[in-house]
């Protein structure tokens, strides 16, 4: 009985230290007059303070108990508020539970009131490094920008169960693995910039500083092609890809953040590796779920930010890595800033009914504007309204098979980023495309002799862009650039008062170098070889889907293709190799120019290849074993 007595009186003082501070003059329940302190002897005093310790231990797991979960789902009605524990000392517990009683002998804790302090220091700490909660309205917004107000269950686990992790298997280590559908928008953008690092920069990655741009810049006045990477990715270690994975989140964060901020997502009471039990069973599937488990870090130091990702990598491999990752851009750009980007902010960011990420999410992270377009700058539709584009050149860029069907343009931009690597959007899908030696952006003699040809003609062109000059602009353009037309040819481009862009690079194309032209009959000056690589994330069987385990179970793994690329001279491939077998059946025994023609016969396609013929136009692609994938 006199257990049972004391047991209540303990649970009716804890809940009155969770109400508050108790009144001055409080007046509880009495089983039987209190002694005085004067009269309580050592032993009960002891037992007294005992009691005391444990009540404050018991009220700390309580209040813990009754807040919010750090990954609670939102309840029907939301819990009242709780108080806010107290600093060091734990609230005094009321009168009545200091009564003396009858009670059982305890075994001695060996605890003081120093030691039991030490975990509620701990937790201050914990706490402390969590950030701070993400309002409800602002929590609100995000989730209806990201998933709009119709979100299915199928999209919500895509985006709940994708984080951030390379990949096993030897041959694609420096991949990271995709095993949902929704995400590779955002695992793709990552892997360019995470390839950057590890192909450009391997030997700084312990400076924190290494994605400064400023940096970058120094790093540039030397030749781009001394920038030549190797293609033994078995080699990389744990460490090294981990900190191009975090160079690479600290340069995107900066850029959605204009260079000077960077917002850091995280979970609460989430640190120190315990992800997985954390994460177990969590659910986010509401604004309010967002609400009670994001916590957000912000850092104008690229140090800081670098150190603070680091520490909690292990959190952006766990499931929600990819979510977090974007809901950190997002706000590093400003929800406000993000709306104002695009040209139907209505529409959710995370498209219906696939659950893929949108083209904005993928300009985001690669422009840091939430722009929905692939072209450069912005389209001046008249009346004060206009499409928004790419605003400026960026480090790694875009291509897309969408182009190749004539449904958008991709500008220059994104075209001729900084380092040779581009992201690669199908009708669903997005990998990435690399090569190891930045002089595949270089331009040739032919190139170069073109781009200098229109630029000078375009400084003669009055029409507002619509392609054509005067006559005497025309004479203008022969100058500056030492063309030397026949007299013939010259009179027939002006005989129509103005000259229009096509008939001159027409002329140009039947014009010898040597007189300022484009034809190079040995093929030398105009013709490319490289090699480029292709990884797609996702797992595929490999070999054709023939390979197994044990006989019966397809081997799944990321896919790394590696492709040959011929580009034919600018003129008319068909004229070029009919200059090549006129030269052939004249009785030539120089078999050179034969070989040089492109190798027709050896050649495949691929989707892949009508991507990269929206960058090298005319390119020829060849490659061993199974067909590079873009889906």
């Amino acid at each position: 009985m006199a257990d049972r007595e004391e047991d209540e009186e303990l649970q009716m003082a804890l809940r009155m230290s969770l109400q508050g501070s108790p009144p001055a003059q409080p007046e509880p329940k009495r089983s039987k007059p209190p002694q005085s302190p004067a009269a309580e002897s050592p032993e009960a005093e002891a037992r007294r303070k005992q009691r005391e310790l444990m009540a404050a231990a018991a009220e700390k797991r309580l209040r813990a108990a009754a807040s919010p979960g750090p990954f609670s789902v939102a309840p029907s009605s939301p819990p009242p508020p709780q108080p806010e524990p107290a600093p060091v000392e734990p609230a005094p517990a009321p009168e009545a539970a200091r009564e003396e009683t009858a009670e059982p002998e305890l075994e001695p804790t060996g605890v003081h009131m120093e030691e039991a302090k030490e975990p509620e220091v701990e937790e201050e700490v914990e706490e402390e490094e969590e950030g701070e909660e993400l309002p409800p309205d602002v929590a609100e917004k995000l989730w209806a920008m990201v998933f709009g107000g119709g979100v299915s269950k199928a999209i919500l686990a895509q985006w709940s169960n994708q984080g951030i992790r390379f990949s096993s298997d030897p041959e694609t280590t420096m991949g990271l693995v995709q095993h949902e559908g929704g995400p590779c928008g955002v695992l793709a953008t990552v892997q360019a910039y995470v390839l950057k690092y590890l192909l450009f920069f391997s030997d700084d990655l312990s400076n924190p500083e290494v994605s400064n741009p400023l940096y970058t810049l120094g790093q540039r006045r030397f030749s781009q092609s001394s920038f030549v990477a190797g293609d033994d990715f078995s080699s990389l270690t744990d460490d090294r890809k981990t900190r191009a994975l975090v160079h690479a989140m600290v340069e995107i964060l900066f850029l959605c953040g204009t260079g000077r901020r960077a917002v850091v997502a995280s979970m609460a009471r989430v640190n120190h590796g315990k992800n997985d039990a954390v994460l177990e069973g969590l659910s986010v599937e509401s604004a309010m779920d967002l609400h009670k488990v994001l916590r957000i870090s912000t850092f104008t130091s690229r140090k800081d930010a670098f150190d603070i990702l680091l520490a909690n990598i292990p959190l952006f491999e766990s499931r929600l890595g990819a979510m977090l990752f974007l809901i950190s851009a997002l706000l590093s750009r400003g929800l406000e800033y993000i709306q104002a980007d695009r040209d139907d902010p209505s529409q959710p960011l995370v498209t219906a009914p696939f659950g893929h990420a949108s083209q904005e999410i993928v300009n985001l992270l690669l422009c840091g504007e939430a722009v929905p377009n692939v072209f450069d700058g912005k389209m001046d539709l008249g009346g004060g309204m206009s499409l928004k584009g790419i605003p400026n050149n960026v480090e790694v860029g875009f291509l897309t098979l969408l182009e190749s069907l004539n449904l958008c343009k991709v500008g220059q931009y994104l075209k001729c980023p900084k380092w040779p690597i581009w992201v690669v959007g199908s009708e669903s899908h997005y990998t990435v495309l690399f090569a190891l030696n930045p002089n595949v952006q270089e331009e040739n003699e032919l190139e170069e002799r073109e781009s200098r040809i229109r630029r000078a003609f375009d400084a003669q062109d009055q029409s507002g862009g619509g392609g054509f000059i005067s006559v005497e602009g025309f004479r203008q353009v022969l100058r500056d650039t030492d063309i030397n037309f026949p007299s013939d040819k010259l009179e027939d481009l002006c005989n129509a008062g103005i000259i229009v862009w096509s008939e001159f690079w027409q002329a140009l194309l039947q014009l010898d170098k040597r007189a300022g032209g484009m034809k190079d009959p040995t093929g030398l000056m105009g013709k490319k070889q490289f090699t480029i690589f292709h990884f797609n994330g996702i797992a595929k069987s490999v070999l054709n889907g023939n390979a197994s385990v044990g006989g019966s179970v397809p081997i799944q793994r990321p896919r790394l293709c590696k492709l040959d690329v011929t580009v034919p001279p600018r003129w008319n491939q068909d004229e070029y190799l009919a200059d090549v077998v006129s030269s052939s059946t004249s009785g030539s025994k120089d078999d050179s120019i034969l070989s040089l023609a492109p190798p027709v016969q050896t050649s495949q396609h691929a989707p892949l290849v009508d991507c990269i013929r929206t960058r090298w136009p005319r390119a020829v692609c060849s490659w061993a074993g199974d067909m590079p994938s873009i889906v």
